[in-house]
């Protein structure tokens, strides 16, 4: 028997591997989901889909490393993105109370007919800062329940294609100890959906 070299097996075609190509560990995959949702931070919707396609894509490369069985990936898949989504709904949910509680702080020790601003400044950026106007419109309870009814204005500044903008809406307060805290879902519904 004949001892061939390295390189002539190289090129009679013996002896060649084809390997397939490296595949994104899951930790590299979620750490590329969450710099898009960082980058993509200041839009809800897609910061919403971001995370969900990133859920995605995390669920699918742990899948392959777990099972070949398509019943057990895709349940890892829906998994992901259902943990994503309850994760994106929280987040929302930590902004509105934010939101909520800034106009109630505002709002709490105006009279009726007081008129005081109010502005949100959030840390993570997942919603813009807003800003606007809150009344007291009536006095509801007094005494042990101290409850009002306001008005609060979400003011959009004007820019070079649109003019100034006011929404209006109506929410209720009541007093939490020294604390004035949101006591309505209504206007949430309205204004934030399902997510307040």
């Amino acid at each position: 028997m004949r001892c061939r070299s390295p390189r002539q097996d190289l090129h009679s075609g013996m002896n060649i591997r084809i390997e397939s190509p490296r595949r994104a560990t899951p930790a590299r995959v979620v750490l590329a989901a969450i710099a898009t949702a960082a980058l993509l931070s200041g839009c809800n919707s897609l910061y919403s889909e971001g995370a969900t396609a990133g859920a995605g894509i995390a669920g699918a490369a742990i899948a392959s490393k777990v099972t070949n069985n398509a019943a057990v990936a895709t349940g890892i898949g829906l998994g992901a993105v259902a943990g994503a989504r309850a994760g994106v709904q929280y987040t929302q949910r930590v902004a509105h109370r934010y939101t909520q509680e800034q106009i109630a702080k505002a709002a709490g020790p105006l009279d009726v007919g007081g008129v005081a601003p109010w502005s949100t400044h959030h840390s993570f950026p997942i919603e813009d800062d807003e800003q606007g106007r809150v009344t007291v419109s009536r006095m509801i309870s007094v005494g042990p329940l101290d409850c009002k009814e306001i008005v609060f204005a979400v003011d959009t500044p004007a820019k070079a294609d649109k003019a100034a903008q006011s929404a209006f809406y109506v929410a209720t307060i009541c007093r939490d100890g020294p604390a004035w805290k949101w006591a309505s879902a209504e206007p949430a519904t309205e204004r934030w959906g399902a997510l307040q």
